[in-house]
C-alpha cells in the first residue's frame, strides 16, 4: 500500500484498508516475528528464558501489562522496545487530537468533519515512533493530566456553553488512542487518580466531569512498578491490580556474562578513548563479580536493589579513570589496572542504600570491604590458596621473605606506564606465578597486581591505601612501625 498516493476516505476505502485494534497490531506482528524467527525485543539481555516469554504470552493475550521488579532492571527500555510491533503506518482523519480511526471515528471533531465532508475527508498518516506516549507518575499528577478537564478558555475562544464537549481538553491518556501509553512508577500515582484509570481498563472508555462520554478508547496500557515503592512511598489499589491482566517480574542478570554484554552495550564510550584504552577482560569480569557481591552483600538492603546503571557507571569510571591517567603522563596509549578501581567508588556510593551496619561503616569503606573480596574470588580463580599450604610447600614462600626483608610495592594510581611496568617487574618471582597461572602476554601486568590483592586479602602482605597510592608491605613491618609511632607519640608527652 502506498501511504503517499491515500489522502482522502474514499482513497483509504478504495485501497481495501482494515482498521486493527492497538493489541491486535502487536499480536499480529509479534506472530509475524515469532514465524519468521526474527528478534523481537533487541538490546535486551538475559530475559530470554524469563521475561521475554512472559511478555510475549502476556502480548498474544491482549492483555495490559505491569512490569515489576527493582531499580535498573530495563523496565522501561522493554515498555519501548514493545512499540516496535506496532505497524508502520496507521491513518488517521486530518487535525484530530485523538488520531481518530478514518473508519471508526469516535471524537467529537472527526465525527463533525466526516458528517461534513464525507469521503472528501482529508487523512494523515501516523508513524509508530509517534504512538508511544510515556509517562513518570508522581503525587502531583492529576486526572486532567492524564483524562481530561474542561478547557474554560476554549469555551471562551469557541463561545461555547460548558455542555458542549468540544470545549473538553484531553488528557495524555485520551491522546493515547491507538497508541502504547506507558505509565512509568504506578505505585507513585494518588489513590485517587489510580481509580480514575478503571473505566479505561475495563469499560475502553472514559468519564470527565459530568459529560457523558463513551469513547471507546484503544489503548495499550504497560505500567512499570519497584516493588521497595509498595511499602516506601505508596502502592498499587487492589481493584486497579486486578483490571491489569499479566504482572511480569524483571531480574537482575543471573551470570557476569550477561552482565557484561549489558555493560558494554550500555557504557557510553568515546569512539576515540576506546580505541586508546585498552580495558583487560580480567577487569571486566571483576568489575560485575564486584556488583554481584554488593546484591547479595549483608550491608546493602536488598530491598533497594543493586541497578545495572551502577555497573555502567562504574564501568564508565573506570576507563575514565585510566583516561585521566594517560593524559597526565601525556601518553598515546594505557591498559586500565586494578588501582583503577580506586576511580569507581564515586559511581557507587550514591546507588546503593545501606542497612543499619553498613551507614555506620560508610558508603566508601563499604566499597572497598566488598571490592576486596571481589579481588579475592578472582584470585582464588587463578592462583594457589595460601591457606592450603604448609610452609615447608608455600608456594608464596619466596615472596614473603621479599616482603619480609623491608620491600615495598608502592604502585600509584597516576604513574606512567613504564613506571607501572618497573615497580611490578622489580618483584622477584612474579612471573613464575603467572606462568602457573597461564597469562596471556597483554594481560601479565594487571595480574601481578592482582596476586598483590589477593595476597593482601589473606593477610599473606599488607595492602595500605593513602591518598592515590596502594602500598604493598609486610604485615610484621607495618605492626611494628605502627607500634614505634605510638611510642614516640607516648614520649613526646
Amino acid at each position: 500500500m502506498d501511504i503517499n498516493k491515500i489522502k482522502t476516505l474514499a482513497q483509504l476505502k478504495k485501497s481495501g484498508y482494515i482498521s486493527k485494534t492497538v493489541k491486535q497490531e502487536l499480536r499480529d506482528n509479534l506472530i509475524q516475528k515469532i514465524k519468521n524467527k526474527e528478534p523481537r525485543f533487541e538490546g535486551i539481555q538475559g530475559f530470554d528464558n524469563t521475561v521475554i516469554p512472559d511478555l510475549e504470552r502476556a502480548i498474544l493475550s491482549g492483555h495490559n501489562i505491569l512490569l515489576l521488579g527493582l531499580r535498573g532492571q530495563a523496565k522501561t527500555k522493554i515498555a519501548r522496545l514493545t512499540a516496535t510491533l506496532l505497524d508502520d503506518y496507521i491513518p488517521v482523519v486530518d487535525g484530530s487530537e485523538i488520531n481518530d480511526d478514518p473508519l471508526a471515528p469516535i471524537s467529537r471533531f472527526a465525527k463533525d468533519i466526516i458528517a461534513k465532508n464525507g469521503d472528501k475527508t482529508a487523512i494523515s498518516w501516523l508513524h509508530k515512533s509517534e504512538r508511544y506516549i510515556e509517562k513518570l507518575a508522581t503525587p502531583d499528577v492529576s486526572i486532567a493530566d492524564l483524562i481530561g478537564d474542561v478547557d474554560p478558555i476554549k469555551a471562551a475562544t469557541l463561545k461555547l456553553p460548558y455542555s458542549d464537549e468540544r470545549i473538553i481538553h484531553f488528557g495524555l491518556i485520551t491522546r493515547a488512542h491507538r497508541a502504547i501509553f506507558a505509565l512509568n512508577e504506578l505505585p507513585d500515582l494518588q489513590a485517587r487518580i489510580q481509580v480514575s484509570l478503571f473505566n479505561i481498563l475495563q469499560e475502553e472508555d472514559l468519564q470527565i466531569r459530568g459529560f457523558k462520554l463513551r469513547m471507546p478508547l484503544d489503548i495499550q496500557f504497560i505500567f512499570t512498578a519497584n516493588p521497595e515503592d509498595y511499602t516506601n512511598r505508596g502502592s498499587i489499589i487492589t481493584p486497579l491490580k486486578d483490571r491489569i491482566e499479566s504482572q511480569i517480574l524483571t531480574h537482575y542478570p543471573v551470570d557476569t556474562d550477561i552482565a557484561k554484554a549489558i555493560t558494554a552495550q550500555e557504557a557510553n564510550i568515546h569512539p576515540e578513548v576506546a580505541k586508546s584504552i585498552y580495558v583487560p577482560e580480567l577487569l571486566k569480569d571483576l568489575l560485575e563479580i564486584f556488583v554481584f557481591k554488593l546484591r547479595d552483600s549483608e550491608l546493602i538492603d536488598d530491598k533497594s536493589g543493586v541497578s545495572a546503571r551502577m555497573s555502567i557507571s562504574a564501568y564508565e569510571n573506570l576507563v575514565s579513570t585510566a583516561e585521566r591517567r594517560m593524559l597526565l603522563n601525556k601518553e598515546k596509549k594505557t591498559t586500565v589496572r586494578i588501582n583503577d578501581f580506586w576511580g569507581i567508588i564515586q559511581a557507587v556510593t550514591g546507588k546503593v542504600e545501606l542497612v543499619y551496619e553498613g551507614e555506620q561503616m560508610g558508603h566508601h569503606s563499604v566499597a572497598l570491604q566488598i571490592m576486596g573480596q571481589a579481588f579475592k574470588e578472582v584470585f582464588d580463580e587463578f592462583f594457589p590458596n595460601p591457606d592450603q599450604y604448609e610452609d615447608d610447600i608455600d608456594p608464596y614462600g619466596a615472596l614473603k621473605m621479599w616482603f619480609n626483608g623491608g620491600n615495598v610495592v608502592d604502585l600509584n594510581t597516576s604513574c606512567n606506564d613504564k613506571k607501572y611496568k618497573e615497580v611490578i617487574n622489580n618483584i622477584p618471582g612474579i612471573a613464575k606465578h603467572l606462568k602457573v597461572a597461564e597469562v596471556p602476554e597483554s594481560e601479565k601486568l594487571v595480574f601481578a597486581e592482582l596476586l598483590l590483592h589477593g595476597l593482601s586479602s589473606y593477610n599473606i602482605i599488607s595492602k595500605t591505601i593513602l591518598d592515590q597510592s596502594f602500598t604493598f608491605s609486610d604485615p610484621l613491618n607495618n605492626m611494628l612501625g605502627d607500634f614505634d609511632e605510638d611510642d614516640n607519640l607516648y614520649s613526646d608527652n
